[in-house]
């Protein structure tokens, strides 16, 4: 499925990309340095509820926020891959267990470690328009029931 969206218009977007990736909880994030990732992340964050103040985690390389979910507590990491160097220091840093929490998962830069991502991993590619207006490609897994387009 693709997506085009200003960023006026990113909180509706958000509220799609939820119902379009239905209980998905791994999401590799491409794009280039400044295409929105963060802000794109920040935004699917706050459609979820959470409150806490956001950021982008490239120098703590994991943020963990918590939403509330049918009376429950529930957490969304979101990484990013961007410094790290190898698969030591991703393993070292704790990013394996995040993708394998069952919890929601967001991971900018990906290709750092393509290793870690199984068959369920929603693949999220966006791309710069123009400065204020996103083009977002959503993968979802081949054993998805969604139709993709």
């Amino acid at each position: 499925m693709v997506f085009h969206f200003s960023l006026e218009e990113i909180n509706a977007f958000a509220n799609q990309f939820w119902d379009y990736v239905n209980d998905a909880k791994v999401f590799a994030f491409h794009g280039q340095m400044g295409a929105g990732k963060t802000t794109i992340i920040e935004a699917l964050c706050k459609s979820k509820g959470v409150k806490d103040v956001m950021g982008s985690p490239t120098f703590s390389i994991i943020n963990e926020y918590v939403y509330i979910e049918n009376d429950k507590e529930q957490i969304i990491y979101h990484i990013d891959l961007y410094r790290l160097k190898d698969e030591q220091e991703i393993i070292q840093a704790g990013v394996e267990d995040c993708i394998y929490s069952n919890e929601i998962c967001f991971v900018e830069w990906p290709e750092k470690a393509p290793h870690l991502f199984d068959e369920n991993t929603v693949y999220v590619f966006i791309a710069v328009v123009n400065e204020a207006e996103r083009k977002l490609k959503i993968e979802l897994p081949s054993h998805s029931m969604k139709e993709q387009s």
